[in-house]
């Protein structure tokens, strides 16, 4: 279930990246006016502020182009804008005012953007303002890239999945049927049924107009490209002198597509048409190629095994022309992401989760030296480098996504702040402190564990706490900014937080990562409590007998454990840890997950395949640790939230663990959100999911 980086934008972009045609009746959203009371952060503050998504370079590196949007509450909505402003800082000017949303900008040149908005793409010159129109596509657009002799783009459309010969005649006359008949797997995915992919096609550009009447299916067949659901543009690339395409692509489908993560690099040459994988016999995720400047060499992240979604992501390179790889991050213990060249192709930058961070790091191709180029608590999400300026995406626990630059020839800087869309409401804003902890684990390590202070902190008082379980299960506690978990907001209830990077999570070695597989009741667990009870122990304003517990997907899994394990702890209570627990869209019967998720090999790596195969010793220990089995001793009031469209656990795993907890008799509460899905991403749906977090947690710590 782990997507780095991705899932933690997922929030961002939903909403401006959605290709399907909008309505066009809807008023402009505008950044609202706010005045925060008392400085506390609250979760209307926090819908607020802008999000910033997309973001490109112009080609002389002087210019950034950006998307940013607000939300209005009213119309339940949002929509993006694109604002350009000077790499060296200083005012940002906005291009666009529309009801719709503009996302994924290209610059033509120094002077014109390009971008999609709704079905069209669109150019706009940055003095004029003066808009054209470049292509549209009655299926609209997800995304394209510009070929670097501006003579064609590679865009990304839909095609729709045909019933087969025998089913579609059964559909003869019935056109207002709702009825859907399957015969394979992948027939939904994530947060939607499969009843399109999307596909890149190729279409010659000339005098400002991409001639999509001749535009050439790249892909082979009808497979995903990029992959559902989080490939994008950075799943394909032009060579330098455009005349080859290097994508990622899946080559499965139904059966195969569930049971595999066997992505490959393909070479398309456009004059030929001719097709090479250039990765075969990688058996895992192969994706995101990008060509070096002088076009001889590729470089992608590769993972080596299939079927294990949280490999380790290698920074694999290629020379073209005799075809040998070499894997740069061999004696490297961390994944990387957002690959970069440097002008003279010697170094490589890339994205490295890191000891609880996004940082950037340099890999240097000839001498293998690896240096680490910024430094602090934050998370660089994305880069970009033009000569020695490294443009980025970077936020933390305490600010939303905004823009630093770095410098190629400084290592370990905090970078320079360059964008300030956010900075008027941040300002009247009293931030929870973030403090980095080390705590020793019951088999001697050490965890880093994020403790985020109260914003009103006052060291003569007492507080409740809250325990928050990482969701993935391998996704890294960094210092991520989320629109549902926000720690700041839960500080800005008057709450510590205790958020651990318990086992499992990558950014701390390949052997912590590969330690919760097969075993999500052992040590991830443990370090749960370790970590709970070294706060309880060490921070005197912490109240022990007034500790929640909370967390999503693999998070809402630990919850329901914990529930089925909170009692006999010494020093609490009545022997209890925690005094109340929340769980969104948690696993809570793993023979019911297993056959009802879609990715089935997520559930065959990390639970070890089919619970009926009961001769395999892993299954055993594996399926013995579903929280339904320890229901028994459930002793804790206890609110679950699901919503109808997660895919990966689907919504009756949180009306079981609801309707066992009322069977019980323990105070509980169920939110359901008919039209959500893994995430909570409409704006009201978010506020009425923040209220009754808060409130919940206040009824069960707070009340006297």
């Amino acid at each position: 279930m782990n997507k780095p980086l991705l899932l933690m934008a997922a929030a961002s972009l939903c909403f401006v990246g959605c290709h399907k045609q909008q309505a066009t009746d809807s008023a402009v959203v505008e950044k609202p006016q706010v005045a925060v009371e008392n400085g506390r952060f609250t979760p209307e503050v926090m819908w607020s502020l802008g999000v910033m998504s997309e973001y490109a370079v112009s080609p002389d590196g002087s210019q950034v182009a950006y998307t940013l949007h607000y939300t209005d509450m009213q119309q339940n909505k949002n929509n993006a804008e694109l604002y350009i402003m000077p790499v060296a800082g200083g005012e940002a000017v906005r291009l666009t005012t529309t009801a719709q949303s503009e996302f994924s900008p290209v610059w033509f040149d120094d002077n014109t953007l390009m971008f999609c908005r709704g079905n069209q793409i669109l150019s706009i010159n940055t003095s004029s303002r003066r808009e054209s129109v470049v292509a549209e596509c009655e299926r609209g657009f997800e995304g394209f890239k510009l070929a670097p002799d501006g003579k064609s783009i590679v865009y990304i459309s839909t095609i729709p999945v045909e019933r087969p010969e025998h089913i579609d005649k059964l559909f003869a006359g019935l056109d207002k049927t709702t009825g859907r008949i399957n015969e394979d797997l992948m027939y939904r995915h994530w947060d939607q049924w499969v009843d399109e992919i999307p596909q890149i096609y190729l279409a010659p550009l000339a005098g400002g107009k991409a001639d999509l009447s001749k535009a050439v299916d790249i892909v082979d067949g009808n497979f995903e490209c990029p992959m559902r659901p989080w490939g994008g543009t950075e799943q394909f690339n032009y060579s330098p002198d455009s005349k080859t395409i290097a994508y990622t692509c899946r080559k499965k489908t139904g059966y195969d597509y569930a049971h595999s993560t066997n992505s490959d690099i393909f070479l398309y040459d456009i004059a030929s048409g001719e097709t090479r994988n250039i990765s075969e016999g990688i058996m895992g995720y192969d994706q995101n190629p990008v060509f070096s400047h002088d076009g001889s060499m590729i470089a992608w992240e590769s993972m080596e095994r299939d079927g294990y979604e949280s490999d380790k992501l290698r920074l694999m390179v290629m020379d073209i022309q005799s075809g040998n790889k070499v894997d740069l991050t061999q004696d490297f213990d961390y994944g990387v992401m957002n690959i970069c060249w440097t002008d003279d192709d010697r170094e490589l930058l890339a994205i490295v989760m890191y000891q609880g961070m996004n940082e950037i790091f340099a890999f240097n191709r000839e001498t293998r030296a690896i240096r680490q180029l910024s430094h602090g608590y934050h998370d660089v999400n994305a880069i970009q480098l033009h000569g020695s300026t490294i443009v980025a995406s970077q936020a933390s626990i305490s600010y939303p996504a905004t823009l630093y630059t770095y410098s190629l020839d400084a290592d370990k800087l905090e970078g320079t702040k360059l964008s300030t869309f956010n900075d008027d409401v941040l300002s009247q804003v009293r931030m929870g402190e973030v403090k980095e902890q080390w705590i020793k684990t019951v088999d001697g390590k050490q965890m880093l564990t994020w403790i985020i202070y109260p914003y009103d902190y006052d060291s003569t008082r007492t507080y409740p706490a809250l325990l928050f379980c990482e969701g993935g299960p391998q996704t890294m506690v960094s210092q991520f900014w989320s629109t549902r978990w926000n720690f700041q907001v839960m500080s800005g209830a008057g709450y510590f937080v205790i958020a651990p990077n318990r086992r499992g999570v990558p950014g701390f070695g390949m052997e912590w990562l590969e330690e919760i597989s097969g075993d999500y009741g052992g040590l991830c667990m443990k370090d749960y409590m370790t970590a709970t009870d070294w706060a309880a122990a060490n921070i005197p304003q912490i109240d022990r007998d007034r500790i929640g517990a909370c967390g999503a997907s693999f998070g809402g899994y630990s919850i329901y454990w914990l529930a089925g394990h909170n009692y006999g702890a010494a020093g609490y209570q009545d022997g209890r840890r925690f005094k109340a627990f929340l769980a969104h869209n948690g696993m809570f019967n793993f023979e019911q997950q297993y056959l009802e998720t879609e990715e089935m090999w997520f559930d065959n790596w990390d639970l070890g395949g089919p619970y009926w195969d009961w001769n395999n010793p892993q299954i055993k220990k594996s399926y013995a640790n579903s929280p339904h089995l320890f229901v028994d001793k459930w002793n804790t009031p206890i609110c679950v939230i699901h919503s109808e469209f997660d895919f990966r656990i689907v919504a009756s795993e949180g009306m079981a663990a609801y309707n066992a907890a009322q069977m019980r008799h323990i105070p509980s509460r169920y939110l359901y959100f008919p039209d959500e899905t893994h995430w909570v991403l409409r704006p009201q749906n978010s506020l009425l999911w923040h209220r009754n977090f808060i409130d919940w947690f206040d009824q069960w710590l707070k009340a006297e």
